[in-house]
């Protein structure tokens, strides 16, 4: 995954970790993805706006199908947020974020936000 990024680029991850450059992004992603199996994601991107030829802003809603389980957990939805640059041919990661979409006291958004997920898988 942090192959994905510019030299820079920045991630901002579900627990608020923030890790700027790609050595660094590859420092912390690695042992979390070495150690933990990761879950399925279900995803629906939202929204693409292109700001210029060589920017783009993307985003989606995602959920995890925990491992062994057949259903979303809600506890796990997020909001994502990808700001890509294009350097040359290729489209990199300069920004992406991937915020809880916990909706604190509405229930019925997550239940929304579930539901339109699960009609991704």
């Amino acid at each position: 995954m942090s192959n994905q990024f510019t030299e820079n680029g920045e991630l901002i991850g579900f627990d608020g970790s923030q890790v700027a450059g790609k050595v660094d992004i590859y420092a912390h992603l690695n042992p979390i993805f070495r150690s933990h199996p990761t879950a399925p994601f279900v995803s629906k991107v939202k929204d693409i706006r292109i700001l210029s030829t060589d920017i783009a802003i993307l985003r989606a809603i995602v959920g995890m199908v925990p491992i062994g389980k057949s259903e979303i957990n809600p506890e796990l939805n997020a909001h994502q947020t990808l700001i890509a640059v294009k350097r040359g041919n290729e489209w990199q990661t300069e920004l992406f974020q991937n915020t809880p979409a916990q909706f604190h006291g509405r229930p019925e958004l997550v239940k929304e936000m579930t539901e339109e997920l699960r009609e991704q898988m």
